[in-house]
């Protein structure tokens, strides 16, 4: 397998996991991985820094205190710029490859189009990551060797919650740019919480996560111009008792994204998040009732 060696020396992706799961609860960080393998490098046309501008730095830290209330934290290793796993499996873009795709790829979706497919041609605004075409094998390679383990996962996660205690509640972790601006009014907001515009989790439980983060004083928007990804479209089923909503962080808020250092308002920020977390699963046991373990 063409990509398998590139995490041979660390794996693909991280899990956190309390000792004793208490809750329906799980966190998951698909764009904060920073390991960028040498092979990767070589095939690329951009420097280090210039590759990392699609990464979400250090999510996983900011979100890693919900170990400390019983929920489980996923994270990828793999870079956002090497393979999406917040995309469909096979959004692959045509134009990036020496063969055809295959006949069930998905090429005509506006993420594709967007240069932000499975495979991603760009980072940043517009650079583009490869100075010419793939070989098919690649793309087929890093979906088998890790998009697909990545998935097999976040599904396990999500199905021993719910088979545990009759729901399961995913908080899918992200950050922004902090040049984003929503609105007339132009607001810089500190959070955007996207939900599908109430397709992918239960209104009163994005209405609360805003309430929260905005009595901690907090800015915050909903689903404009982040509704959630294909993570939060395909994991949330409100119906079935599977709830799915994407948080954005505002880079601002705790790093430099120029130097890609944390800044003087990481810690405080992690606290907050913790607070954050702790307080929406509060909620979520009021709202749907305590978690109970099933029948044995």
């Amino acid at each position: 397998m063409i990509a398998g060696a590139d995490f041979a020396e660390i794996p693909p992706y991280s899990e956190t996991s309390p000792a004793g799961t208490t809750g329906s609860f799980v966190f998951n960080s698909p764009h904060s991985g920073s390991h960028y393998p040498a092979r990767f490098l070589d095939m690329i046309r951009l420097d280090r820094a210039a590759i990392r501008r699609s990464e979400d730095c250090y999510v996983d830290e900011l979100f890693a205190g919900v170990a400390s209330l019983g929920a489980p934290l996923l994270s990828a290793n793999f870079p956002r710029a090497y393979l999406d796993v917040n995309r469909e499996p096979w959004e692959l873009d045509p134009k990036m490859f020496a063969e055809p795709l295959p006949p069930f790829a998905n090429a005509r979706s506006a993420r594709v189009a967007g240069g932000l497919g499975t495979i991603p041609r760009i980072v940043g605004e517009g650079q583009d990551i490869y100075a010419g075409r793939l070989p098919l094998a690649e793309a087929i390679s890093r979906i088998d060797a890790f998009y697909k383990p990545y998935h097999h996962r976040l599904r396990g996660l999500l199905m021993q919650a719910h088979s545990r205690f009759g729901r399961a509640i995913l908080i899918d972790c992200h950050s922004m740019p902090a040049s984003i601006r929503v609105g007339e009014s132009g607001i810089r907001p500190d959070f955007i919480l996207g939900d599908r515009f109430g397709a992918s989790a239960a209104p009163a439980l994005s209405e609360q996560a805003i309430a929260i983060l905005t009595d901690m004083g907090y800015t915050v928007a909903h689903n404009k111009p982040y509704a959630g990804g294909f993570i939060t479209e395909h994991y949330g089923r409100p119906g079935r008792g599977l709830h799915a909503m994407q948080v954005e962080i505002n880079r601002g808020l705790y790093m430099d994204e120029r130097s890609y250092e944390k800044s003087a308002g990481f810690e405080a920020l992690a606290r907050d998040l913790t607070e954050f977390s702790g307080r929406l699963i509060a909620f979520a046991e009021y709202f749907f009732g305590r978690p109970a373990l099933a029948a044995e």
